[in-house]
């Protein structure tokens, strides 16, 4: 276990309980965390989360812009429901962009489980780009990857990184709670300004 390992999980977890309330801070600390992230996964050749990394740095700067003009006349990003037509093209693009990702490291790189790297890879992504938008339903994606990470993790000896995972599901739920609760005052306030 390296200390960069131990700082990036503290930092990430810091990242992810600003997320959980909505405090756009979690987007610089994110930018953070993922860097120092990166460097970890590169040891134990993870080279499809490794790249996560860098999409999700990509991201958080997106999510950054986002939640504050990303919003109805360019204010502030309100948590919303995903359509159901948006569910299945994200789901889509997670399971064959996973599939994609696995079959290149599979053939051109010597990573390791280069399949079940991919498709969290892929996942985590849509799950980014979701909660980028504030779409509630990021945290149930999450939740079914954290689950699986947790096992990976473990396999690969990065016990930090599996217990930080762990927490993820944890935190992923709270997640899910406080953006619902978020979206049903948005959803009350919004009825009382229309009857008003």
């Amino acid at each position: 276990m390296q200390p960069i390992e131990l700082v990036a999980v503290a930092v990430t977890l810091v990242a992810v309980y600003l997320t959980i309330h909505q405090n756009i801070w979690c987007w610089p600390l994110g930018m953070v965390s993922v860097t120092l992230s990166a460097l970890v996964f590169y040891q134990p050749k993870l080279y499809a989360n490794m790249g996560l990394q860098g999409l999700y740095f990509a991201l958080a700067a997106y999510g950054w812009w986002a939640w504050l003009h990303g919003g109805e006349d360019h204010g502030e990003l309100q948590v919303s429901l995903t359509s159901r037509r948006a569910r299945v093209a994200l789901a889509a693009v997670a399971l064959l962009g996973g599939i994609a990702l696995g079959q290149t490291l599979s053939r051109f790189t010597d990573a390791s489980l280069p399949f079940m790297d991919s498709i969290l890879t892929s996942s985590s992504i849509v799950a980014q780009w979701m909660q980028a938008r504030k779409l509630l339903e990021s945290w149930l994606v999450w939740l079914a990857a954290d689950v699986f990470y947790v096992g990976m993790f473990l396999y690969k000896g990065l016990y930090p990184f599996a217990v930080l995972y762990a927490v993820f599901l944890y935190l992923a739920i709270r997640g899910f709670v406080e953006w619902r609760r978020s979206m049903n005052r948005g959803a009350i306030r919004a009825a009382a300004e229309a009857v008003s």
